[in-house]
């Protein structure tokens, strides 16, 4: 190695910040690599949302942008974080298997996840798709930054980016070393470090490292086990190499990995909801069956009590090659990528002491492959193009298990069976899925004049999907009796079943922008989205004769039409951004995971809404009125609803003894609060510590989203209360690198839900997950 690399480091975060958003001005300083360039108090931030680098500003999409500088100000280090900043972006994780992901309240479903059915928010990471909603989990790791692109990307962006898109950059390997370490530490024993390290291997090669660790104590109690759980146990690392292979072509290669491994994914007890079944299967009969009061009644009290083993390991790995030859006019680009993921869980999917649903553990293994090839045009001719091919295929193997103890039986069928019928009941499940999909696309700007812009484009997907389930029951009571088998069979059943389809459909998108000045760009755009049929690989509802409704396992394309209108302005010698977008959003057959009824059930399977509706409008704005202040405020609203879901599953408060389907029409989508937004500024001054130079800064940020429901049937027992976060700063920045951080977040320590889910075997009880408490801490981090 010519030059050494210098010490370990992890994104300084530099300068004053701006934390925002939505089209917002960038950092007064950036980290290298970083798409700002600054003038005076002005920014010009740099995306490549369509493939090429361009102003932001002059983008006819809309799109939010947070630097790395910014993330790491604001210690966001994961996509949950990002939308405290992001008030159209949402997140809900049960558990890595079980996250979803929403734009303006589309993309994932509220529900348990399920093989055959993938998301419609697209998350791209230096352009590679990652499939699997775990990806969404691991740790921010050397960041340059995240692209929040809203509405139907299906163009450029393709598979399954019906709800819009999260495009990752991370920071490229660079010929001037350079390094930063960070270290931070705080409350509930948290502990976080990082290290970047970057610079010449060769005249022609540059290398890149990036290391992260993340640890935390538990802040749930377990009053059965006298442990502590609901704890942070993660690991990152990242290696690239840039080669200047000739004048004209560059290879990057890229190899990352991620393990987690926490003490996690449990829930506290909420509330009590009381259905229309008979009393003596809800409960409070039932718990006093059992003598049975949960650890505590109060969720903010983070006491749980279950009595089976928890696990949420996942590692997620993958490598890319990309290849970039400048051929003049014309640029070549080739993508090539491998990933995987394994996922091993520990489930007590009954919350309690009880031994009722022991073990709920669906373990997966995923491995993906992608290629695109891409020509795009250079130079400043009237006509900016891109086209491409691209390809990529994906399997999924989960062997899951389901088991039940002795306390199933009274519990989930009653004393007019043998207490012991369920005891050692198991389901083991053997899913295999797999996709493959081809795409051609392409997409042109005309500049019909300096000011009228019109954008074209349209992409051809070709897909085919294939699944087969098989479910086998064994243990509990061995017995003859038809009455007791089917008691049985109603808790889980042999199942068996296989089903493939293939699929076409075209997605475009057409747009004209207008420049009513140098700083004012006004836009309209009609995009359509689609995303491929989905196949049910967790079960199927069964007819009459206990046979698989094969009629369910294949669902119908989900098909996005989108109709936006936009402003993006800037004032004042370009110190105030303020930017506007108006749109509305019909969904056909939108892919819905919800969850059987049946009496010991949690199951989520795949169904199509016939329509969903959204309507909204979202402002961002950011001012820098000096050197020494920046400030941010966004604002959304969002009417999404049900339009027609005449076959959606009972809220539990209308949930009867048979099981039966129930009419959503006009009610609020799940996952989505109306109104959500953000607030946020900083302030800094120049000032000595010791005998360093630097500056003192303090900062604030604000976020509130108002109530939603956590359950597809938007029962009453599941909506969630608006909350109100607020995140405060301090600290110092040396002009030599060194910045030291005091930090507090939730410095109100307000009380909220992060989600809530129902109980197996609806007895009424709802059982969920606060959301985090008061934390703080210090960071200290130095730029080499």
């Amino acid at each position: 190695m010519r030059n050494l690399l210098l010490a370990t480091t992890a994104l300084a975060f530099a300068l004053p910040v701006l934390p925002a958003f939505a089209d917002a001005a960038a950092s007064p300083q950036t980290t290298p690599g970083e798409s700002a360039a600054v003038s005076g108090n002005t920014t010009t931030v740099i995306i490549s949302a369509r493939r090429r680098n361009e102003n932001v500003q002059d983008v006819p999409v809309a799109v939010s942008v947070l630097s790395g500088t910014q993330l790491e100000a604001t210690g966001t280090y994961s996509i949950e974080q990002v939308t405290k900043l992001q008030p159209s972006l949402q997140f809900l994780s049960q558990n890595p298997r079980n996250t979803a992901v929403t734009i303006r309240g589309l993309g994932s479903n509220i529900g348990l996840t399920n093989d055959g059915l993938e998301s419609g928010v697209g998350i791209y990471v230096d352009e590679v798709y990652y499939a699997r909603p775990g990806s969404a989990v691991v740790d921010l790791l050397d960041i340059n930054r995240v692209e929040v692109l809203r509405g139907p990307q299906g163009t450029l962006f393709g598979k399954n980016t019906t709800a819009g898109a999260l495009n990752l950059v991370t920071n490229a390997p660079t010929f001037t070393p350079e390094g930063n370490v960070e270290v931070t530490g705080g409350n509930y024993g948290f502990v976080q470090a990082k290290a970047v390290l970057s610079g010449a291997l060769t005249d022609k090669i540059a290398g890149r490292i990036a290391l992260g660790s993340t640890r935390r104590d538990g802040w749930f109690y377990n009053t059965t086990t006298k442990t502590h759980q609901q704890d942070v146990n993660s690991q990152a690392a990242r290696v690239q190499l840039l080669i200047r292979a000739t004048q004209d072509v560059d290879v990057k290669l890229s190899y990352d990995y991620a393990y987690q491994d926490p003490e996690a994914n449990t829930q506290v007890f909420v509330r009590y909801g009381a259905t229309q079944r008979p009393a003596n299967t809800q409960f409070p009969f039932l718990a006093g069956l059992f003598n049975y009061a949960p650890a505590s009644t109060n969720p903010y009290d983070r006491l749980v009590d279950v009595n089976s083993p928890l696990q949420a390991r996942q590692i997620l790995q993958g490598g890319s090659a990309r290849v970039d030859w400048d051929l003049g006019d014309v640029t070549f680009s080739s993508i090539s990528a491998v990933r995987a993921w394994d996922w091993t869980p520990q489930n007590d999917r009954d919350y309690t002491a009880l031994s009722i649903r022991t073990k709920s553990n669906n373990p997966s293994a995923q491995n993906q492959w992608s290629q695109e090839f891409r020509l795009s045009s250079d130079g400043d001719s009237n006509f900016k193009w891109v086209a491409g091919i691209y390809a990529f295929g994906q399997e999924v193997q989960t062997n899951g298990v389901e088991e039940w103890g002795s306390d199933a039986a009274l519990w989930l069928i009653g004393s007019s069976v043998p207490g012991n019928l369920l005891t050692g009941y198991r389901a083991d499940t053997d899913v295999h899925s797999e996709t493959t999909s081809y795409a051609a696309f392409g997409q042109v700007t005309w500049d019909v004049t300096p000011r009228l812009h019109l954008t074209g484009g349209l992409r051809y997907t070709y897909e085919e999907k294939s699944a087969k389930f098989a479910q086998t029951v064994s243990g509990g009571l061995a017995t003859l009796d038809a009455t007791l088998i089917s008691r049985k069979n109603g808790i889980a059943r042999n199942q068996t079943y296989q089903a493939a389809f293939v699929d076409q459909s075209p997605t475009g998108l057409l747009s004209v922008a207008y420049d009513f000045s140098d700083d004012i760009l006004g836009y309209v755009t009609l995009a359509r989205g689609y995303k491929s049929g989905g196949i049910n690989a967790a079960g199927i509802p069964t007819d009459a004769a206990g046979n698989p409704s094969l009629v369910s396992a294949v669902i119908k394309p989900e098909d996005t039409s989108n109709l936006e209108l936009g402003l993006k302005t800037q004032f004042f010698d370009r110190t105030v951004t303020a930017n506007f977008a108006a749109y509305a959003t019909d969904i056909d057959d939108y892919q819905a995971n919800v969850v059987d009824n049946g009496p010991g059930s949690l199951r989520g399977y795949l169904a199509n809404v016939e329509k969903v509706t959204v309507r909204g409008f979202e402002v961002d704005t950011a001012w820098r009125p000096s050197a020494w202040f920046t400030g941010y405020a966004t604002l959304s609203w969002t009417d999404a609803k049900y339009d027609s879901f005449r076959n959606g599953p009972p809220p539990l408060e209308f949930l009867t003894a048979t099981t039966a389907a129930y009419d959503l029409s006009g009610k609020r989508l799940p996952g989505v609060s109306e109104w959500s937004g953000s607030v946020g500024g900083e302030w800094r001054k120049s000032a000595k510590l010791s005998s360093a130079n630097g500056e003192v800064f303090g900062s604030f940020d604000l976020s509130y989203r108002s109530d939603w429901y956590s359950d597809a049937s938007v029962s009453k027992y599941a909506l969630i209360e608006g909350s109100t976060l607020l995140n405060l700063r301090t600290g110092f920045r040396g002009d030599g690198g060194t910045d030291v951080t005091f930090w507090v977040k939730n410095a109100l320590d307000e009380e909220y839900l992060a989600f809530t889910t129902v109980q197996a075997g609806n007895s009424g009880a709802i059982y969920g997950q606060p959301g985090d408490p008061r934390t703080y801490g210090v960071t200290v981090r130095k730029a080499f």
